[in-house]
């Protein structure tokens, strides 16, 4: 079954984060090794800034396109591992091993379908 371990964690500068973000940096190294290591890492994305975002929404009928984020929030999506582990537990397990828990939100979601060569493929 294939899970997204979603980061969510406080938008800061980089730097405003000092060695703090070496350290992260490196914590999410060997946190994406480890997911490695085990065979049960699909793929992992660290996203830029949502100020460096663009929004769009035609939910009225007319497309609108926004600079930055949807949302006003003080926490952002940072970015996500997908992992494809047999349950729930097994997800639950490797999303408290994400470094950002300790200082922000991680949340786990199955998935419902994904695409592979083109095709949709329902998750198992």
């Amino acid at each position: 079954m294939r899970y997204a371990i979603l980061l969510h964690y406080p938008e800061r500068p980089s730097e405003d984060l000092g060695e703090a973000l070496d350290e992260g940096q490196a914590a999410f190294q060997a946190y994406a090794r480890d997911l490695d290591d085990a065979g049960v890492l699909v793929s992992g994305e660290v996203w830029q800034p949502s100020s460096a975002s663009t929004t769009l929404t035609a939910a009225d009928g007319t497309l609108r396109v926004q600079d930055g984020p949807f949302a006003d929030t003080h926490e952002q999506l940072g970015g996500q591992f997908v992992i494809d582990v047999p349950d729930l537990d097994a997800a639950l397990a490797w999303a408290e091993r994400a470094p950002s828990v300790t200082w922000g939100h991680v949340e786990v979601r199955p998935s419902a379908t994904y695409v592979e060569s083109g095709a949709w493929v329902p998750s198992t």
